[in-house]
């Protein structure tokens, strides 16, 4: 039996969330799995439909931890388990290495959560939480680099899988065609609007672009902080044709669009502490053969092969993003580049990223 303990599930929707139903479905080709995880609206309904054991936790975020610790460790204590997987350092940070011992356990980490400084009691905190762990499992290089930096020991990278493509249904697809219409080249990103994301300098860009491009449409879809600023920013560039804001949508809808694009277009940049660890949603866009222009400052570069897959690009560089979206749009160069991104996006399916947990064990 596998044992996963996370801080991130569906039904609630993220990367995070995407990342440990994608490593917790996989385990189960191995073994059967029990999932401990938040109570959320809906969870009984997405528990129902899962193949996975799932235990809710609920009650005052404080005591919640020390209560969902507590029901873990007495799992841990009571099943014969092959291996433990947990999502952050907080979620192991309360399991004693003496229930940890009769198992092997991984901990995984992405960048942000870990990234504080050097003797800080929150860096010594994660230092001492991971040093309980068989197994320090990075997502990117660049995350393993940042980690060795801070202190952190034997690191190993593995980047996440991807739970797609998967099919699009018809209504959806009429969905995507309604909101792209006879535009071209139509751009896409799929994101949180969040400082790091870099949508203002992909709108200013669109912008820039429309005297060669004058039927350019690019749809972002997500909801976020940054929502109102760019909905002004908008207006006051009088790109109310050609940006379009998505704030709510299906999972259907959102890969109908996805499918339906010509381009993904994340430039992340450092924004705070805040950085791309690694960047699933490129993969998920390459799944469907999309190429992606992403940042150069976080792990794009083991989910993007620049040149050949996509490009990587300065984000805070208005020229940069300029220059690089009109090398991908001349000569529709953005049609080889999709159908090398959707033969990389292979290497990530769960099957082959699941292996290499196992291997470990």
């Amino acid at each position: 039996m596998f044992l996963v303990a996370t801080r991130n599930f569906p039904p609630e929707v993220g990367g995070m969330q995407n990342l440990m139903e994608g490593l917790s479905n996989a385990l189960l080709n191995h073994g059967p799995v029990k999932v401990f995880a938040e109570n959320l609206d809906n969870a009984e309904e997405y528990d129902q439909n899962s193949k996975l054991e799932i235990e809710r936790i609920s009650g005052f975020k404080l005591f919640r931890k020390y209560r969902k610790a507590n029901r873990i460790k007495e799992f841990m204590e009571t099943n014969e388990i092959r291996a433990a997987f947990f999502d952050h350092w907080k979620s192991i940070e309360n399991i004693e290495t003496s229930v940890l011992k009769k198992m092997k356990s991984f901990c995984l980490i992405h960048s942000k959560e870990i990234n504080h400084p050097v003797g800080s009691s929150l860096n010594k905190r994660v230092l001492k939480s991971l040093s309980k762990a068989d197994h320090v499992i990075a997502n990117s290089r660049f995350t393993k680099e940042l980690a060795l930096k801070l202190g952190i020991k034997d690191v190993t990278v593995i980047n996440p899988g991807c739970n797609y493509p998967i099919p699009v249904n018809d209504e959806a697809k009429e969905y995507a065609k309604n909101i792209f219409g006879k535009t071209s080249p139509k751009l896409i990103t799929i994101s949180r609007l969040d400082g790091r994301k870099s949508h203002h300098n992909v709108i200013m860009t669109v912008k820039n672009l429309l005297p060669k491009y004058p039927s350019l449409k690019y749809v972002s879809v997500g909801d976020g902080d940054e929502g109102n600023n760019l909905l002004k920013l908008r207006k006051t560039l009088g790109l109310e044709k050609n940006v379009e804001f998505i704030f709510k949508s299906t999972e259907q809808e959102k890969l109908a669009l996805l499918e339906q694009s010509d381009i993904f277009v994340m430039p992340s940049v450092v924004y705070k502490k805040s950085v791309e660890g690694f960047g699933i949603t490129y993969i998920e866009a390459a799944s469907y053969g999309k190429p992606s222009i992403g940042g150069i400052y976080g792990g794009e570069g083991d989910a993007i092969k620049s040149g050949q897959t996509g490009y990587l690009c300065n984000g805070n560089d208005l020229n940069a993003i300029y220059d690089t979206l009109l090398k991908i749009l001349t000569n529709d160069q953005y049609l080889k580049l999709g159908a090398n991104a959707l033969e990389f996006s292979k290497e990530f399916s769960w099957a082959k990223i699941i292996k290499r947990y196992i291997n470990l064990i």
